[in-house]
């Protein structure tokens, strides 16, 4: 089979580029090593429950424009992300906000925790944050810090606050109303019949082959005069996008990237009908392993009469194990721009989507990155 392009993966940016490339007229087949579609936005139904396999995802955006493009592929519900912090026996809003602050301190006006905080941090004396620690004592004072912010912080990272950099933590959000609403963006919400119905839409029509691995499905790219991307099966493209780990696509040759991990331990339990009476409960203290609980059924209002839970771990990243968060400090970041330039030279061949920009994005900017790509394909790849 000819095909103009073959898209490496099949989550958000692949699916968006794949979608717009069909409505082009070009001929596309997308493969991803998993065995499912959607990449970490895969939702299973599991005690009549969309469970997010790989970590909650919230779709927010500021941008209309990309909310209406997403509101092609699925009618999404009106869930607001108010996550809440768990330290030890204590529960905390998040984001930090009046009713954090009132239930840490007893205040009950802006003014009282604006002056609480800046009392706290007027005690510490720092001038210049020499690290993560210092850094975040600096911005919120030290109870913010101690109880949310510094075991889970270490959680996430795996190493003490005082061993992280302090451009980690650029800012804290401080907000100094009684609102419990995590994000900004006016616009926010989760896919009502969740995210993988919402790539099937996006890929229909389109070929897709999963459990397919490009190292072991590509025979051979363009050389010399052959300007095709052959397989073992003998099907040929123009042109490849590649959405997995850019140092994987060219087998490591200038050394590893960093990645962090996360292990997801899931329980069902058909006879609670409501766990923990919230979608996202982050564990904040630094003795509990993993850093937060989901709960499901939440995201989209359930009314089922079992749940399903998630915990989740996070983990030092090793070849073979899946990377979600890539290290972005400064010995990582030249390491990319290195790899980036062996990809700008590679025939052929676009790179992509978080791994193969080795940048945590938020879901619109993914796809804002992906209908540029498609923009600049359309335009000669100018």
């Amino acid at each position: 089979m000819q095909y103009d392009y073959l898209v490496v993966g099949s989550g958000l940016f692949g699916a968006v580029f794949a979608y717009e490339m069909k409505r082009r007229g070009k001929k596309v087949l997308v493969i991803d090593k998993r065995e499912h579609i959607a990449g970490n936005i895969y939702t299973q139904s599991i005690l009549g429950i969309h469970v997010h396999k790989y970590g909650a995802h919230i779709f927010h955006t500021s941008d209309k424009a990309i909310w209406d493009y997403m509101s092609r592929f699925a009618v999404f519900n009106h869930y607001v992300n108010s996550p809440v912090a768990r330290y030890h026996d204590e529960l905390y809003n998040l984001p930090f906000n009046m009713n954090t602050f009132s239930k840490m301190w007893g205040v009950v006006t802006p003014q009282q925790a604006k002056e609480e905080i800046a009392r706290q941090i007027e005690e510490l004396h720092i001038d210049e944050p020499k690290n993560l620690e210092e850094q975040a004592l600096s911005l919120a004072g030290r109870d913010v810090y101690e109880k949310l912010v510094k075991g889970y912080t270490e959680k996430q990272w795996g190493r003490d606050c005082k061993e992280l950099p302090a451009f980690i933590i650029k800012r804290l959000p401080l907000r100094f109303t009684y609102d419990n609403n995590y994000f900004n963006d006016p616009y926010q919400g989760i896919p009502v019949g969740g995210y993988t119905a919402m790539i099937e839409k996006m890929l229909d029509g389109i070929d897709v082959k999963c459990g397919v691995a490009y190292q072991e499905y590509i025979k051979s790219g363009p050389i010399g005069d052959n300007r095709l991307f052959v397989s073992h099966q003998g099907d040929t493209f123009q042109k490849v996008l590649y959405t997995g780990m850019i140092d994987e696509y060219f087998q490591y040759r200038l050394g590893h990237l960093e990645y962090r991990s996360l292990r997801f331990e899931q329980e069902e339990m058909p006879e609670c009908d409501n766990y923990q009476g919230n979608a996202v409960v982050n564990y904040t203290d630094r003795e509990t392993a993993y850093t937060r609980i989901i709960e499901h059924k939440h995201f989209e209002f359930g009314k089922q009469p079992g749940t399903v839970i998630t915990r989740e771990y996070p983990m030092e990243w090793k070849a073979g194990d899946e990377p979600y968060y890539p290290v972005n400090d400064e010995k990582n970041n030249v390491l990319f721009v290195a790899y980036k330039q062996l990809a700008e030279a590679e025939p052929g061949v676009l790179f992509g989507g978080r791994l193969g920009a080795y940048q945590y994005y938020d879901m619109d900017k993914v796809v804002a990155a992906a209908l540029q790509m498609v923009e600049k394909e359309a335009a000669g790849g100018k």
